[in-house]
């Protein structure tokens, strides 16, 4: 699969996972597509491109956390969208954990769902 088209099934699992977060969490405040659309596109840049690296810089850390530092990492991607998009908001540390998990559980699922389908095509 070309990259671009990568990155807009990306963009649109991760818009998904956005949705299913401001819908389960009363601490997630997304104001309508515009926010929800960039937040979506920070998200899906932000773990293509900074969290590999982060990962790669924070690997020793990583081992040593048993894996805790790079779900940390994870958190950090979904506050760096928040960050950039406006009227996007998360209230709390355990909003952005479960937030954190919503967005890992929908992409997994989605992800495995594609994956599916695309076996069954080919």
């Amino acid at each position: 699969m070309p990259i671009v088209v990568r990155l807009l099934v990306l963009w649109g699992i991760n818009t998904l996972a956005l949705i299913v977060v401001d819908w389960l969490f009363g601490g997630v405040e997304i104001g309508g597509w515009g926010p929800l659309l960039l937040g979506a596109a920070v998200l899906t840049i932000g773990n293509a491109i900074v969290k590999p690296v982060l990962a790669l810089l924070t690997l020793p850390l990583i081992v040593v956390t048993f894996g805790l530092a790079y779900f940390a990492i994870n958190v950090a991607m979904l506050a760096l969208a928040e960050w950039v998009a406006p009227d996007f908001s998360i209230d709390g540390f355990w909003t952005y954990v479960g937030a954190t998990i919503a967005v890992w559980v929908v992409n997994v699922l989605v992800g495995w769902l594609l994956e599916r389908v695309q076996r069954v095509t080919a």
